[in-house]
């Protein structure tokens, strides 16, 4: 969804991006990750790259496989991609690999910025090492950006998506409570984020991409009833999430992260979609 989005947004810019793909199309460049397969001569020369490859954590329940593919798709392959760039005669001047707020685990109320202490479950745990896994890139020289991403916002895929058919059905309400602290980023915040992070040199390692204005799950789901024009009142008890989905409900839908963008916003970068309501609405057009 955001490579899409990032690669459309680039080319409207004037740049050239090439797609790395298992299936690319014309212009691209082949890659399978799984077997080692990519042509980094291909590489030689390019300004950026952007890394955002990586299984789904939301794709089910966390059986041990399924962990070891989360881990796999994100430290394995990111260790691979920044050791080959660091190889390149002619190396991008910055890399941009993604991470996850993910990394602060569940800490109720506590305000969250960069230089917070990680987490110490499975999730927070994995994105310390995915962080860890560009070490290669940036010991060369190259400026490695890690975009801590919250819930991105967006109709197109992702938990928004997700919530959209029950919510217009009327089925929408609080999870778990609702107390818990969202920190979300609309789609357009998160290309224009990357944009800038390309750009502006100042920028380096964990850089949280959310909103100045986390919500709780409680109002979050008021703004979203309220754009599809529907009650949001029936409640997703966390017993029943914890029963369908295990480690997992635990680590995402009921942990709460409230998290500042400081070092985006310090930057100079201003958020185009500060408020929920807002936010909800332009990204459901």
């Amino acid at each position: 969804m955001i490579g899409t989005a990032l690669s459309a947004a680039l080319r409207a810019g004037g740049h050239e991006v090439i797609g790395l793909s298992r299936n690319p199309g014309p212009g691209d460049v082949r890659w399978n990750p799984a077997l080692g397969e990519l042509d980094f001569a291909l590489l030689e020369g390019v300004d950026a790259v952007v890394h955002l490859a990586g299984a789904s954590i939301a794709g089910g329940r966390w059986t041990e496989k399924r962990k070891q593919l989360i881990r796999d798709s994100r430290v394995a392959i990111t260790s691979w991609l920044a050791e080959s760039l660091a190889r390149l005669d002619r190396k991008p001047a910055v890399l941009v690999s993604a991470s996850a707020v993910g990394i602060y685990g569940n800490r109720g109320d506590e305000l969250l910025d960069e230089n917070s202490a990680p987490g110490s479950d499975f999730l927070a745990q994995l994105v310390v090492d995915w962080e860890q896994a560009a070490d290669a890139a940036r010991q060369e020289g190259i400026r490695v950006v890690h975009p801590r991403f919250g819930i991105v916002l967006s109709s197109q895929g992702g938990a928004l998506a997700k919530m959209l058919p029950p919510f217009r059905l009327g089925l929408g309400g609080p999870i778990g409570g609702g107390e818990q602290w969202m920190s979300w980023i609309t789609l357009g915040d998160v290309i224009g984020g990357i944009d800038h992070a390309l750009a502006d040199e100042s920028l380096s390692g964990p850089v949280n991409f959310t909103t100045p204005n986390p919500v709780r799950n409680k109002d979050f789901v008021q703004a979203l009833g309220g754009a599809v024009h529907r009650p949001a009142v029936i409640p997703l008890p966390a017993f029943a999430l914890r029963l369908a989905f295990g480690e997992m409900a635990d680590a995402t839908l009921l942990a709460s992260q409230r998290v500042m963008p400081v070092k985006l916003t310090a930057s100079g970068y201003v958020t185009r979609h500060p408020e929920i309501g807002a936010a909800i609405a332009a990204s459901l057009k």
